[in-house]
């Protein structure tokens, strides 16, 4: 098996997390795959793959994948065994940001939005980013609150919708605008 993925921690810049393999399939060391991404196939779209093994990033390249019962099956190149497969089984698959799509101005990837500053229109500062939630209807911003929040809370859930809520998300300042009661 190649090394050539190894690298130090400190070359490493963040990867995504994009899946996860399941157990092995089969005795040709294809492995089974679940994938984190909105379009579960599209995850085959992002190469390589990375995974972090003993501490270090260690790159694999997809050789080929297909469709199986309900979910997904993936060959990687240079594992051609059950039993050298069988060692990523529950591994998170990982991609450089790099090989992901430039967004347009008013399109961002939710791990953009962690770590900013939330404020009202007024400039009352809710706190930051810390997470997304998925609900049925749309996702929500998980904001933490600063320590000394007047309105007494830890955690504020507001809706990601643009326009109602969402005034205006700068990148450069890393905040975003939101018409929102600090009171909730």
């Amino acid at each position: 098996m190649s090394m050539k993925g190894k690298e130090t921690m400190s070359e490493q810049q963040d990867r995504i997390v994009v899946g996860k393999f399941g157990s092995t399939y089969g005795i040709r060391g294809w492995l089974k795959v679940f994938s984190y991404t909105d379009n579960p196939e599209s995850i085959f779209d992002y190469s390589p793959w990375f995974v972090k093994q003993k501490g270090s990033w260690v790159e694999y390249k997809v050789e080929s994948w297909k469709r199986h019962n309900k979910g997904m099956v993936v060959k990687l190149d240079g594992l051609d065994i059950r039993e050298d497969s069988h060692l990523l089984t529950n591994f998170e698959i990982a991609i450089d940001p790099a090989v992901l799509p430039e967004l347009s101005e008013d399109e961002f990837y939710w791990r953009e939005l962690f770590g900013m500053q939330v404020f009202t229109t007024k400039g009352y500062n809710l706190g930051e980013v810390t997470d997304m939630l998925e609900t049925g209807s749309n996702d929500v911003l998980v904001v933490k609150a600063n320590l000394k929040d007047a309105f007494g809370q830890k955690e504020r859930l507001i809706p990601f919708l643009e326009e109602q809520v969402i005034k205006k998300v700068d990148r450069e300042a890393q905040r975003i605008e939101v018409d929102w009661d600090p009171g909730f």
